[in-house]
This record gives structure tokens, sequence and C-alpha cells, in this order.
């Protein structure tokens, strides 16, 4: 079977969607001659010189430009060098973008994607390896996508490429050069579709990106000690498959949540709620977060691991919720 990268898996997305229809466009800085900072967008200017738009330092006006184009019909993705100066635009997404189709009564659509390369593990310190997911899932109107694999990635791009809403794509930076299966068919991967990862009858892990791959690790070591681990991937923050989640609950009767993010007032808060009001008589345990500390990352290496969940937080976790 072919495996490609994350990020090879996403060039492959849009070098797809761009074929298929001459309007899309993408806007960002560095992503044509350069192919980006993470070569995400490598070589697609050399096919679509005229699609492939580089812009100055300006992230409000390349979140602009992009929002703009799609009220008027037309398909855009803006990319943000990282996630953290996605921030420049946030009047844009959160303001214009995000309340446009209730504002205009459904009137129009805004078929836009914001990509974000976002998360730490890379030692970039804190004003670049923020997982800002909880800022835009808490903003009504706009859809949140998370892919953990190249094969996610690939396939729910070309489905965020094609949706009538604006949607904030956060990409993994640690992920993406890891490799992975990528059918060589064309597919797309359904938005607000959670998938288990891995069955098991103990115990329920959600986690999202590299965590999720960190759960998987966790649930080998935690089988060795007779510890059978599920492991849940939302792949979509906002719409949230609460049935996948609320399913497994129900079988395990245990609810770890795992996040690079902080844990305060992170997403994992939300879905331990969810779970709480609607499966409690399921649980045999209370709910417990495996995420990150409430801190700016770090950029000694040492440091931003101890911020960051590694396999022997969500193992800890694992461990604790098992001792109820």
């Amino acid at each position: 079977m072919r495996q490609i990268t994350y990020a090879e898996a996403l060039n492959e997305a849009m070098r797809e969607e761009l074929r298929k229809d001459p309007h899309l466009f993408i806007i960002g800085e560095d992503i044509g001659f350069r192919g980006g900072a993470f070569k995400v967008t490598k070589d697609l200017y050399l096919e679509f010189p005229d699609r492939i738009i580089d812009t100055p330092i300006a992230e409000n006006a390349i979140a602009g430009a992009a929002y703009g184009a799609a009220i008027t019909g037309v398909k855009a993705i803006a990319e943000f060098m990282y996630a953290d100066f996605s921030l420049y635009g946030l009047d844009q997404i959160v303001n214009s973008a995000a309340k446009c189709r209730f504002m205009y009564g459904a009137q129009t659509t805004v078929p836009v994607v914001f990509r974000l390369p976002g998360g730490g593990g890379r030692q970039n310190a804190a004003q670049h390896s923020q997982s800002l997911e909880a800022v835009f899932a808490n903003i009504p109107g706009l859809k949140i996508i998370m892919p953990a694999t190249p094969e996610d990635a690939k396939g729910l791009l070309k489905s965020a490429i094609n949706d009538n809403n604006p949607i904030v794509f956060i990409e993994h930076k640690a992920l993406y050069f890891t490799k992975g299966y990528v059918p060589e068919y064309e597919y797309y991967t359904p938005i607000g579709k959670g998938m288990v990862r891995r069955e098991g009858k103990d115990v329920t892990v959600v986690a999202t990106q590299y965590n999720m791959l960190k759960s998987l690790e966790a649930a080998e070591i935690l089988a060795k000690e007779g510890i059978d681990v599920e492991v849940i991937d939302p792949r979509t923050i906002v719409p949230l498959d609460e049935e996948i989640i609320l399913e497994s609950v129900r079988k395990t009767g245990r609810l770890v949540v795992s996040h690079e993010a902080p844990e305060t007032y992170g997403v994992g808060g939300e879905i331990c709620a969810m779970v709480t009001e609607k499966a409690f008589d399921y649980l045999n345990a209370p709910p417990i977060r495996a995420c990150g500390k409430y801190l700016p990352i770090p950029y000694n290496r040492e440091l931003e691991k101890h911020v960051i969940p590694q396999v022997e937080d969500i193992v800890a976790s694992i461990r604790q919720i098992m001792s109820y």
C-alpha cells in the first residue's frame, strides 16, 4: 500500500481540487516558490501560477481576501504560516466569516478554509507552538477539523474545500513528516464522523492529533498489564461525533480525554461534560483529562515535554481511572 507523508497528502488534496475547479485559489505567505514553511504547497505554483498567491506578512489581509472571495462564490484556502499568527486575522474569521450565513439568512455561502499549522513538540517556543482549537470552537458558525493521519488529512481537506461553511483546518506541525497509507483513488472523508482507532473494553480514550498516536502507544503498554484500551479519534471537533464517544463509554464505563492544548477551558472539558450529561449512569469513575498544562510552551526541549502530555502521562491517567 502506498505510504506518503501527512504534508504530501495535504498537497495532493489541494492539487486535485485545484485541477477540478479553475476558480479555487490559495493565499498565504511564502506558499509559492518556497512551497510554504512546511512544504505543504510545494510545487503547486508551477502548475497553477495564477492561483497560488504569495502575500506580504499581513494575516488580516490574507483572511479577509479569502473570506471576501468566498462570499462571491469562489472557493478559497488561506494558509497561515503558524496557527499562532491566525490571531491577526481573528476579526475576519470570527466577526465576518463565522457569522455571514446567519446574518444573511443563508442567502450566501462561505466556502473558505483557513489552514492552521498548530501544536508543539518542535522547540518553536511560546509564540509558535500553540493549540488554538478551543478559541475557534467557541465561535458558532465555524467547523473545526483536526486530522491525525495522512489518510484523513487528505480526505478531510478535500471535504473542507467543498463545504459551503467557513472551516478552521488545524494541521499538527509534528505530524507533517509522519507517513501513512493514503489511497491512490479519489476519496472524501466525511466531516463530523469520528473513528475508533483501537477497540477495547476497559476504558475509552478520546484523543486528538498527535495525542491520538501517543494514546495508541499507551494502549500497547497497558495491554501488557491486562488493561484493554479503546482509542477514539474524533477527527473533527465541530461538529463533534458525540455518538461514537457515547457508544464507547457505555461499553467501557470510563473516559480519559487527551489533547495538547491546555486542560483549562479546553475541548476535553466539553467532551467530559457531554459524556457526564448524556451517559452518567454508565460511568464507573469520573472522567479524567490528560491534557497540556496551563502554561506557555517553553523553548527548552525538556521543559516543553513537561508542558505537553507524553505517553507516560496518558498511561498514568489510564492507570488512575482504572483504580476506581
